[in-house]
């Protein structure tokens, strides 16, 4: 009974990173939005996800970790509410930005609470469980979405979260076990810092989609971010119970496990939001159909994770196996690159399917590889590094293609030469509202107006298709390289850890030499 409290608990609040994404062109019709706006309703969910997690983390272990669930599964219902009732893009942006405050609470006290709940081969059964759910609500998003929106509406998307919100509430209260540990330290500077720089470098490549590269507001806001991150990690290396522990870097296998897990995230989901509004707003699909499409990566994931378990774990070192997984998804992504003027959305199916074969290697294996190259007393912060960066990947993925995109859509625009207002026609193009483009054309000029969305769109997507094939491929190889060195030095445990247990060697994820 715990692990069904806190398995619902995990679906619900890794589901909705994707099941937004199909949904997208109905929001950004009812809104009357563009993409700056769309993608701030995907970004700010993972951002705080991301940006809370390790510092939640910590709250939760000093003030109780069953506390601070529950607290977080009611933020995540009223915000979901909240998500369900906006009548404009702030007030949907700022309700996802709440819905992942909760969202943090919530998956940050997860492992710790099924280590209380079991014990011994219990407990390796429901690890397993708990990361099959993982896999289950990433694939499971954009069919999920797809089925709701188009039979409910968008708003349906996150109606949902709150009768299985209350189903999980009720059974959390009954079922888990209070824990806390009172020496837990809590690094806010640390917290503060880095939400700051994320947020504001985050910010800078949206402006930069919208008004341009070296618009003033995009440039204060990277330098913003850069003096952050720099705080952040002057904040980290002085305190002796930090947030993100920094001598973990340097174990070039950590380091590797991290850039793979950034790479990974933007590689294989970041273009997927794009990809949803050119199968509706362009090709015509409905919802149900948009999420359809991403079956093969759904299923292929599903199938190569269980695979990847029962086969090569244990029989080949992590980091070749996560390396080669998101080579797979870079090969994949180039793929889907092939996208034409004239395509169908069965273009994308084979890399879709190479996709999900990466992405099932990949991801299920990342976690106990972090866990693995790094001291024992220490593998609670490499798991909760691992998620932090696979989120802080997606956010972005999704604002660095988000600004490739429009660019790409903008420039097709204005180079056919034959439009009036060619900022505001390509972001209409980039926002899902592609057909208000061709319907609003005088009727000798339909046709052409149609050519030039297919076409616009069509240059944007192979874009960006081939820069997530570049950044999946960087990452295999870094990965690939990183986790076959050795440290020469051990990183020093921090004070808590070391006055309780002494050091620690961690298991290797490199090659055997």
């Amino acid at each position: 009974m715990p692990l069904i409290a806190i398995g619902l608990g995990t679906f619900m609040l890794l589901i909705d990173v994707t099941i937004v994404n199909v949904a997208l062109p109905d929001i950004a019709s009812d809104l009357q939005t563009g993409l700056g706006d769309l993608q701030w309703v995907i970004d700010i969910y993972a951002l705080a996800l991301a940006a809370l997690l390790l510092g939640v983390g910590s709250l939760a272990d000093r003030f109780g970790r069953k506390r601070v669930y529950l607290v977080g599964m009611v933020l995540f219902a009223l915000s979901s509410l909240g998500c369900a009732l906006a009548t404009s893009s702030e007030t949907l942006i700022a309700a996802r930005a709440v819905q992942g405050i909760g969202g943090a609470a919530m998956f940050a006290t997860t492992i710790a609470l099924i280590n209380t709940a079991y014990t011994g081969k219990d407990r390796g059964i429901a690890f397993g469980v708990w990361g099959a759910i993982n896999g289950a609500a990433a694939a499971a998003g954009p069919i999920l979405g797809g089925l709701l929106a188009e039979t409910f509406g968008w708003p349906s998307i996150f109606v949902i979260n709150i009768p299985i919100s209350i189903l999980t509430f009720v059974l959390a209260m009954r079922v888990l076990k209070e824990t806390r540990d009172p020496s837990a330290k809590l690094d806010p500077a640390g917290v503060v810092t880095f939400t700051i720089s994320a947020a504001a470098v985050t910010y800078g490549l949206i402006r930069a989609a919208e008004d341009g590269w070296t618009e003033t507001a995009a440039i204060v806001a990277w330098i913003v971010g850069a003096v952050a991150l720099a705080a952040f990690l002057l904040v980290e290396r002085s305190r002796a119970y930090p947030m993100l522990d920094l001598a973990l870097f340097k174990r070039p296998a950590f380091t590797g496990l991290m850039l793979g897990a950034i790479m990974l995230q933007a590689g294989a989901f970041s273009a997927m939001a794009f990809t949803s509004l050119w199968v509706q707003s362009v090709l015509g699909l409905g919802p149900i159909g948009a999420g359809a499409v991403f079956l093969p990566l759904s299923i292929f994931s599903l199938v190569v994770s269980v695979l990847t378990g029962r086969f090569l774990h244990d029989r080949i070192p992590a980091g070749t196996v996560i390396g080669i997984g998101i080579a797979l998804v870079g090969a994949g992504s180039a793929l889907m690159a092939l996208v034409s003027d004239g395509s169908s959305w069965s273009v994308l199916l084979p890399g879709l399917a190479v996709m999900g074969i990466g992405v099932g290697m990949a991801m299920p294996t990342l976690s106990s590889a972090a866990t693995a190259a790094v001291p024992r007393e220490r593998s609670g912060m490499a798991g909760g590094a691992v998620t932090m960066f696979r989120q802080l990947g997606y956010v972005l993925g999704i604002a660095v293609l988000g600004a490739v995109f429009a660019g790409r859509v903008e420039s097709v625009v204005r180079d056919n030469g034959s439009l009036d207002d060619p900022h505001r026609v390509a972001d209409l193009i980039s926002g899902g509202q592609a057909r208000v483009v061709a319907q609003s054309a005088p009727a000798a000029a339909r046709g052409a107006a149609e050519d030039l969305v297919h076409q616009a769109f069509a240059t944007g997507l192979r874009t960006i298709f081939l820069l997530a094939a570049a950044i999946a491929l960087v990452g295999a190889l870094a990965t690939l390289i990183l986790t076959r060195l050795r440290s020469n030095t051990p990183a020093e445990a921090p004070a808590w850890t070391a006055e309780k247990t002494g050091q620690s060697e961690p298991v290797s994820v490199a090659s055997p030499e």
